[in-house]
């Protein structure tokens, strides 16, 4: 019996699911990991799984055997890399997940400039808005824009994401420009429909009390770059990342609104589940994210210009 082979197939079902994404996963026959498992459970003399006709969930032996088998096998990783580590290269691959708009506008270029000093890292990226299951999906780390209230999460803050509403000058002229939260109910909105609440904005005032505004949007969708055309076409008000926007703030494009009001408190952190042994690779890549975005973003600054 091979007990690391064993090991890593058991990981490998979890992170899939089942036995047959795992084969597929692995790209071996469903039979081999299916005997792998088999084996490991009987050198163990528990049950690791919980199994029905439709899914396989873990018995509390299987979780406690699954965070140990993780950090065992990504320390056995880190052994065989930590030769050429040593020499200053960084070698393996990187899964991570990140935000469609973040990721393409300010990540894309972060990972250029990484690869440039780290060529023999290999990328493995997954571009969606909606929150991945990184256990599940075998990501190292994700990259996400949230408030984080996840405490099964470790996160590391990279930089604040601050909401700025706005709208063409075009649409102003035609609609008026509402100076007040309350006439937000007379105006077409556009909305990034991926959150829990479409049909209101949550806005703060200067002494932080919340104004739950209801708005009628005329147009939701799932992508910010989508909406933030929409709002220079001059369809609408929306309410998207200064990330998004802040090329068209800076040259006239969209014009901000309700300046003395505020969105929330977001930011853009790096996450991992506790049960990833964080490797060498992810530490040095997580360091260089947060010295590249330390301090006021750029697409932070322009915010100041415009009051």
């Amino acid at each position: 019996m091979d007990r690391f082979e064993n090991m890593n197939a058991f990981v490998r079902i979890v992170e899939a699911g089942s036995i047959s994404a795992a084969a597929d996963r692995m790209d071996v026959a469903k039979s081999v990991v299916s005997r792998r498992l088999k084996e490991l459970e009987e050198h163990l003399g528990v049950e690791l799984f919980h199994r029905t006709t439709r899914q396989m969930n873990l018995t509390d032996s299987g979780r406690v055997f699954y965070q140990q088998s993780v950090r065992i096998l990504a320390d056995i990783l880190e052994a065989e890399h930590a030769t050429s580590q040593f020499h200053g290269t960084l070698k393996g691959n990187l899964k991570v997940a990140v935000p469609h708009s973040f990721g393409l506008m300010h990540l894309g270029p972060a990972i250029t400039e990484f690869l440039q000093t780290h060529p023999d890292i290999e990328f493995d990226l997954d571009f969606d808005d909606r929150q991945v299951d990184l256990l599940a999906g075998g990501f190292d780390l994700a990259i996400r824009i949230a408030s984080l209230p996840d405490s099964s999460l470790i996160a590391r803050r990279l930089a604040p994401i601050q909401a700025v509403m706005c709208a063409s000058p075009a649409y102003l002229e035609r609609m008026g420009t509402p100076q007040t939260p309350e006439e937000l109910s007379e105006h077409r909105c556009l909305v990034y429909n991926l959150v829990s609440h479409s049909d209101h904005w949550q806005i703060y005032d200067a002494a932080g009390e919340l104004i739950k505004t209801r708005i009628t949007p005329c147009l939701r969708a799932s992508n910010g770059e989508f909406l933030r055309d929409a709002a220079v076409d001059g369809l609408g008000i929306v309410l998207l990342p200064a990330f998004i926007v802040y090329r068209e703030l800076e040259r006239g494009a969209l014009t901000p609104l309700l300046t003395r009001y505020h969105y929330g408190q977001l930011a853009a952190y790096a996450i991992y589940p506790q049960t990833r042994h964080l490797s060498q690779r992810v530490r040095v890549f997580v360091d260089f994210l947060s010295q590249r975005f330390e301090g006021m973003p750029y697409w932070e600054a322009c915010l100041l210009r415009q009051k």
